[in-house]
């Protein structure tokens, strides 16, 4: 059950994405300006709930209800108590500062509940080119302004559950610090996290890292400053608090203190040494600063522990662990302290995989401790809780394991455990796939009492997606996934039921369904033991297991030939293989080197592709002998993705490359004999298709890619001539290079593959600028205006402006009065200003021209007093924009 989230950094890096800066585009002749416009979308994510780990959650020490959650590679979220689900904060981070999907730590301002930090940066080596920064918001994350950090920050590396590392001021709320890895010791801000400085006076950068010897720096880097925690006690409101603890990576030295608002620091005396102090919370009103301590970094790894209690005022230490040092085989972390009784302490057994994970809890301070779990006589267990995941079904893994496992488990690597400052009923912790939670912890401290354990995720999605399917008939969505192997979405709003099974791959890789017998399906993973490779013969509801030739250390790529009779496949640590049938005896493909990436022609069940360093192979006796086609031009590496077009024998479509090489995308229609570059794209990484435009006869392109000088999703109604930006600013998702599909049963309709952000989808509100008939006129414009979120002094708004007149237009500019006195503070994919009453918003150089019958978006965040109500009128010089 140890799933990792490394694998999907290394699949990143053989895509070429971390090996250096974003990558020029290099065109084989002179490109023409691209014809783009833009389209209003709406997207949500095809629901998993979850499905990644979750280091972090930090609740808000003034205000009911607010609470932050961080993932290692997804961004942030914030917990909408209206609806028990969690909105994603971090969507707007683009292609170029991928990095900053990875939240190393969050910080609510508990003088400002408006105000919320994030540390962001996923890699201190050169995995992630970028440094790290700090971002900060003073709308609880509707939007954000950043403060760049000359170092990297790592939010999934070794000792990302330990923390918080970044914490503000209880008492002067423009003071901030950060504990930074890699020997960059501790550092300040002292302006509400605009700027940033060093504490030079801070004595200890931390010494400690996972395995020294690693020569990729990822598992060798300095673990660093860990955690931050002040005592305010200490202090008065407006001067900063005079005693600060630091968590520092040095198992000798794990803790220092300033008591003169980090002017100087000393090492606290008399304290434990041989361990790491992951967390470090103090109890203000009895004095006590808790600590709990393991052997290593985590968050898989641990293998001894201890609980500490040190109190502030004597300088005494107490070892409050629950059980002996010997009887230890996991170290602690999860640490909370109830502050409604701040003599409740809790803290995890985060490291313990089998049988369980454990939670202890004490309600005297750490003297005496009771735990989630016991057993009464081996292996049988008794459990202080019942667990419901009906909500996540897939939670269960579809195990049976024998005693003392359980299924669902009560959890692994659970680093981030938090009571709620305001009800001690409530209780969340994060897992390596899920958040769970409670509302009657309590119960607990009942003699034969159970506390009710169920998913308390909704709307948090964090999966790694690597391969996407959309068939023509049954599941509208097949998908292979990262940690969690892949699912079969009957029903994009609803999380299925299982993952797939049968074999449970640790990650698939690729997958893919027989064209024109959607019922056969496909999919290569990796497994510690078990095939590589399974079948399905009802799209996907149920599997078997195939054989594997020998050699197969991973998943590789595969693909169904169109009838679903033959089968190629591409795995890591062996060559190319074919087969007939089922995959019980494969056969070596001649002519095609180890390691291509394959696909099947759509139409003719004998002819398979296949792609490497530069080349493109082609198969007429169903993958049994290739041949190098003479093409030249293509990419020379390995950052290419390519597709056959449904309907059509050899028309292909290949995308990829990079910075020192051709990039771009080619279509071919001979099969791969010869390929052409589209002058009008400048970067593309994939390629898909779906259901044609009304009135065209070839399926809708899509592409991630850069176009027009603009990364971003695009849509193509005419094989590529013109392109339409279906994706805004606000809806990046950061990297997006891994698949892409559109719905052969749904136009508009785009599935986007995320790194740790899950499957977003997006569905047009109209029909594009495709082919089809003219809207029926009614004025020149039409908008759609729609508040999207409310908090108390500010709002968040979406506009959609139509053209629904019979001219394209080649810039536009759209005018509005509030009735309320409200105020734009910023907006974006439009530049706006105002005049009096009336605010001005007009296009940016990508979104200029919309055809008729198109649309575009934009929107903005505002602030108000008394009433928010929507503006009465919008016009386009003269004329007034009718209502949609």
């Amino acid at each position: 059950m140890r799933r990792t989230r490394l694998l999907t950094a290394l699949l990143a890096l053989a895509a070429g994405l971390l090996t250096g800066g974003p990558p020029a585009a290099l065109a084989a002749e002179s490109p023409r300006p691209a014809a783009v416009s833009a389209d209003t979308y709406t997207w949500k994510n095809a629901r998993v709930d979850g499905g990644g780990f979750v280091p972090g959650i930090v609740f808000n020490r003034s205000e009911k209800d607010l609470a932050y959650a961080r993932t290692d590679i997804g961004g942030a979220y914030r917990w909408q108590e209206g609806t028990k689900s969690w909105t994603p904060l971090l969507d707007h981070v683009g292609w170029d500062d991928w990095g900053h999907t990875g939240v190393v730590s969050v910080a609510s301002d508990a003088v400002d509940p408006d105000r919320v930090y994030a540390a962001v940066g996923t890699y201190t080596n050169d995995w992630d080119p970028g440094n790290g920064a700090v971002l900060r918001s003073a709308d609880r994350g509707a939007t954000w302004e950043k403060a760049d950090l000359p170092f990297k920050l790592g939010g999934n590396m070794p000792g990302r559950g330990m923390g918080e590392r970044l914490a503000v001021d209880p008492h002067d709320n423009d003071v901030l610090y950060l504990g930074a890895p890699s020997g960059h010791g501790l550092w300040r801000s002292t302006d509400a996290g605009v700027t940033w400085s060093e504490v030079t006076a801070f004595p200890n950068p931390g010494n400690y890292a996972q395995d020294p010897t690693d020569t990729s720096g990822y598992a060798s880097d300095n673990q660093g400053i860990v955690w931050v925690t002040f005592d305010e006690s200490t202090g008065t409101a407006g001067t900063p608090t005079k005693t600060v603890y630091v968590g520092v990576a040095d198992k000798e030295n794990a803790v220092y203190r300033s008591t003169d608002a980090g002017a100087t620091w000393q090492r606290v005396a008399g304290q434990p040494t041989g361990y790491l102090a992951h967390k470090g919370v103090l109890d203000a009103e009895n004095g006590y600063l808790y600590l709990a301590y393991s052997d290593t970094g985590g968050p898989y790894d641990g293998g001894k522990g201890r609980l500490y209690r040190y109190a502030t005022g004597t300088g005494t230490w107490t070892d409050i662990s629950p059980v002996a040092e010997a009887d230890t085989y996991f170290g602690f972390s999860g640490l909370t302290v109830d502050r409604q009784h701040p003599g409740t302490v809790m803290a995890t057994a985060y490291s313990s995989w089998w049988p369980d994970t454990q939670i202890y809890r004490s309600t005297d301070s750490g003297a005496t401790w009771t735990q989630a779990w016991e057993y009464t006589s081996y292996p049988t267990r008794e459990n202080r809780y019942t667990m419901d995941v009906s909500s996540s079904p897939w939670l269960t893994w579809g195990a049976n394991p024998a005693p003392p496992e359980q299924t669902p488990k009560l959890g692994w690597m659970t680093e981030a455990l938090e009571i709620d400052p305001f009800d001690s009923d409530r209780m969340m912790y994060g897992t390596g796939a899920t958040i769970y939670g409670t509302e009657n912890l309590t119960d607990w401290d009942d003699e034969g009492g159970k506390f009710a354990i169920e998913p308390m995720v909704r709307g948090l999605e964090e999966t790694a997606v690597n391969d996407l399917a959309a068939p023509p008939s049954g599941a509208p969505l097949l998908s292979a996934l990262g940690d969690i192997g892949g699912f079969r979405h009957t029903s994009l709003t609803e999380v299925p039921s299982m993952m797939f099974t049968s074999p449970n791959f640790t990650s698939t890789t690729s997958l893919d369904f027989a064209e024109s017998n959607p019922d056969v399906v496909v999919r290569a993973g990796n497994l510690d033991a078990g095939p590589h490779i399974a079948f399905s013969t009802d799209n996907g509801a149920n599997w078997f297991g195939g054989t594997d030739p020998a050699g197969v250390s991973g998943g590789g790529t595969v693909a169904a030939g169109a009838d679903g009779k033959r089968f190629v496949w591409s795995p890591q640590g062996a060559g190319v293989h074919f087969t007939h049938g089922f995959g019980t005896s494969w056969q070596a493909s001649s002519g095609i080197p180890a390691g291509a990436v394959v696909e099947s022609d759509r139409v003719d069940p004998n002819t398979f592709y296949g792609f490497k360093s530069g080349k493109f192979y082609v198969s007429t006796d169903g993958g049994a002998t290739f041949t190098a086609s003479a093409a030249t031009g293509l990419p020379a590496g390995d950052s290419v993705r390519f597709k056959a077009l449904p309907g059509a024998k050899g028309d292909i479509w290949l995308a990829g490359g990079a910075a020192d090489g051709p990039y771009g995308l080619w279509h071919s229609t001979d099969g791969g004999a010869s390929f052409t570059e589209l002058p009008n794209v400048e970067e593309a990484d994939t390629v898909g298709f779906g259901k044609a435009a009304p009135g065209a006869s070839y399926q809708t392109l899509y592409t991630s890619a850069k176009i027009a000088g603009v990364r971003g999703i695009f849509r193509s109604t005419d094989r590529g001539a013109t392109w339409t930006r279906v994706n805004d600013d606000a809806h990046q998702w950061g990297w997006t290079g891994a698949a892409i599909t559109g719905d052969p049963r749904v136009y508009g309709r785009v599935y986007v593959a995320t790194n740790g952000r899950g499957i977003v989808y997006g569905d047009t509100a109209g029909t594009g600028p495709g082919p089809g008939p003219d809207p029926e006129p009614a004025g020149t414009c039409a908008v759609t205006y729609k508040v999207t979120n409310q908090w108390a002094g500010g709002f968040q708004a979406d506009v959609r402006l139509t053209n629904t007149g019979t001219a394209a237009w080649r810039g536009w500019s759209l005018d509005w009065s509030f009735p309320g006195g409200q105020e734009v503070t910023q907006m974006w994919n439009a530049e706006h200003t105002r005049s009096g009453t009336v605010v001005t918003a007009r296009n940016v150089g990508w979104n200029a021209d919309v055809a008729p019958g198109a649309s575009v978006s934009f929107g903005f965040t505002g602030s108000w007093s008394g009433t928010n109500a929507a503006p009465a009128s919008f016009a386009m010089g003269d004329r007034v924009c009718g209502r949609a």
